[in-house]
């Protein structure tokens, strides 16, 4: 399948999470048709300018905002969003998405 493709379902995925949860960059992966967990990281990194895609909305896999030149910013718009961390960072698991 062809990277931009694989872009498409990205996107199209991240797009349906809804205000207040959180999904993994493996569970985006996962529901596409052969992204990886990496190259969902990497299509949050480099959305266009622009765009209205819940990118804060997606997390690592131990539940936790990965340390990037985003995160302070990540984390204010979850905690806008109702969502809580726990005293290690992480968000409660009932709190992710599907």
């Amino acid at each position: 399948m062809a990277r931009s493709e694989l872009l498409e379902q990205i996107y199209t995925i991240v797009a349906q999470i809804p205000a207040g949860r959180v999904t993994t960059y493996g569970r985006v992966a996962q529901m596409t048709e052969g992204a990886t967990p990496r190259m969902v990281g990497s299509a949050m990194r480099h959305l266009p300018d622009g765009h209205d895609l819940p990118w804060h909305r997606v997390i690592n896999a131990s539940r936790r905002v990965t340390e990037h030149g985003g995160a302070v910013r990540q984390r204010e718009r979850l905690r806008a969003e109702g969502v809580v961390f726990d005293s290690k960072g992480r968000v409660r698991s009932d709190l992710l998405w599907p």
